[in-house]
């Protein structure tokens, strides 16, 4: 029998060559590491993520060490197309860890209930993405004429007139441009999910905008403990009264929830009506309760209340609508008033649609397709998504069971269940790609007549990550760039603008990354029109 104090003195030389051998035993040892620990503990990226410093770390390790790049034992950042993004979002790796059952998107749930984006497994994915992928395409977005109707009502009788009182009152059009640019993309998001009627007002009602803006980024910063160490949060919470995040983070969950709740019993009860007006259709409320009691009714589903489910999607479509449209939209302001030529050049292109977004007695909108094919406004709105996206943070899957070859020549094993992440925020700062990549130039887009096929693609697509790749992609691509070219259309035919203050408008390092100062204050110039 070995005596205690000889176990004491074994215990750190076994605890060692335990360490020792699992990091021999690993292949992802032979990725280059971002730092020493790397290789033989988590605990190295956790803190870097706690700290939240993480998209500027992993920008410094791929400049230093290439394309592939070892976070952890169990972990690894890719930033190529080749071995990287195409192999893993095309491949169609999975979000959750089919070892442990971890999912990082798991967070992502509402009312209890998963949705599309938190769902771990790509099957189930698939199932829901089915039920809603049509009525976000591009074809239907363009050619809906709720949406129509939405937009032209939105932009017409709350935005521009907003914007002529801001213009004309005592503060001489000087305001905070983020929160109204807020305001406007949930009022489109939330119309053409709920119909007009019931989606949200908050444009002419600033307090109802302080109100749920002040709940929704009260949340922001309490996210690392749940969605990094699930188990662990639930557990101390459960079993020993140990929360992890405030109080107050469950209650403003709650009452966004409330209010999302609230849209949906007004799309529930304008369906029931019947006949409706057109602007008042709820487009994808209405396509997802009928396809989701159809698949309960193909699937023999009874007793079971399918309204927070449906409720939880809703909540998740809307959210990601109104704020990564509304960060971009954000910055598109900020560009174009520090770069007052491409502001006029935008300006001149703008007078050309017919009928122009202007007031008017018979407030028609151009048509979306003409609208869309701007050549200056789509270059200022991708030139904005490319250098400042809105979701430039990681975006985990786990290699498959059996492992896969990762890497521009396929040169380094990766086993199952190792987290892999890539991010829009480094895939888009590639010199080769994109020359002087850290500039805003939205003339890289209007000059790609110049430029080779193979490079092309390179910058239209292999590279340009605003969206994401794969069967995973952002579903409401379409929608949000429908809106933010109404918006800039409506705002920069008739104004011009002006930094008053831009202090902090650098982007948070976060998962979603708004500006660290959250606040922007220009000055309108009314134009002639």
């Amino acid at each position: 029998m070995l005596s205690l104090s000889t176990l004491v003195l074994l215990a750190p030389l076994l605890f060692l060559l335990r360490i020792t051998i699992s990091y021999l035993s690993n292949p992802v040892r032979k990725i280059p590491a971002a730092h020493p620990l790397a290789p033989f503990t988590g605990l190295w990226i956790s803190s870097i993520r706690w700290r939240q410093i993480e998209n500027a770390t992993l920008k410094d390790a791929h400049d230093r060490l290439g394309p592939i790049v070892c976070l952890g034992p169990r972990e690894i950042s890719v930033n190529c197309v080749k071995g990287g993004i195409k192999d893993v979002y095309a491949g169609g790796f999975e979000k959750r860890d089919a070892r442990s059952g971890y999912n990082w998107y798991g967070f992502f749930t509402n009312f209890g209930n998963g949705n599309m984006f938190s769902t771990g497994l790509n099957k189930l994915h698939s199932a829901r993405k089915r039920m809603l992928s049509n009525i976000y395409s591009k074809s239907v977005v363009n050619a809906s004429p709720a949406l129509q109707a939405q937009v032209s009502t939105i932009l017409y009788q709350r935005l521009l007139p907003c914007l002529a009182s801001l213009a004309s009152g005592s503060e001489k059009g000087v305001f905070e441009a983020s929160s109204l640019l807020s305001a406007s993309t949930m009022d489109i998001v939330t119309s053409y999910m709920f119909g007009l009627k019931a989606g949200s007002n908050l444009i002419e009602h600033p307090s109802q905008l302080l109100w749920f803006l002040d709940l929704y980024k009260s949340r922001h910063g309490w996210n690392f403990w749940p969605q990094e160490y699930p188990r662990l949060t639930s557990f101390l919470k459960k079993w020993l009264g140990v929360r992890l995040s405030p109080k107050w983070v469950d209650g403003a969950n709650a009452e966004i929830e409330k209010w999302t709740k609230n849209m949906c019993d007004g799309a529930a009860g304008i369906m029931q009506q019947g006949s409706v007006k057109t602007e008042e259709t709820p487009s994808v409320y209405q396509q997802l309760s009928a396809a989701v009691a159809k698949d309960a009714k193909k699937n023999e589903v009874r007793g079971v209340d399918l309204k927070p489910l449906i409720a939880s999607e809703m909540l998740d479509h809307l959210a990601a609508g109104f704020d990564t449209s509304a960060i971009t939209l954000t910055y598109v302001v900020h560009e174009l008033s520090t770069h007052k030529d491409i502001q006029s050049r935008l300006q001149n292109e703008l007078q050309t649609l017919s009928p122009r977004v202007i007031p008017s007695s018979q407030p028609n909108l151009p048509d979306p397709k003409t609208v869309d094919a701007l050549p200056v406004l789509h270059a200022v709105i991708w030139e904005t998504l490319r250098l400042h996206s809105a979701i430039p943070g990681p975006q985990p899957r786990f290699s498959p069971p059996q492992g896969c070859q990762l890497g521009p020549n396929g040169e380094y094993f990766v086993p199952g269940g190792v987290r892999v992440s890539a991010s829009a925020g480094i895939l888009h700062q590639n010199e080769e790609v994109y020359e002087r990549a850290s500039e805003w130039r939205p003339e890289r887009w209007l000059d790609l007549d110049k430029v080779d096929e193979e490079k092309r693609k390179d910058m239209e697509s292999r590279w340009f990550w605003a969206f994401g790749s794969g069967g995973r992609m952002c579903v409401g691509s379409h929608l949000a760039v429908y809106q933010m070219k109404y918006i800039v259309a409506a705002l920069y035919s008739n104004y011009s603008t002006t930094v008053v203050d831009d202090t902090g408008i650098q982007q948070s390092d976060s998962y979603t990354a708004p500006p660290k100062g959250d606040k922007l204050l220009i000055q309108l110039e009314k134009l002639e029109v």
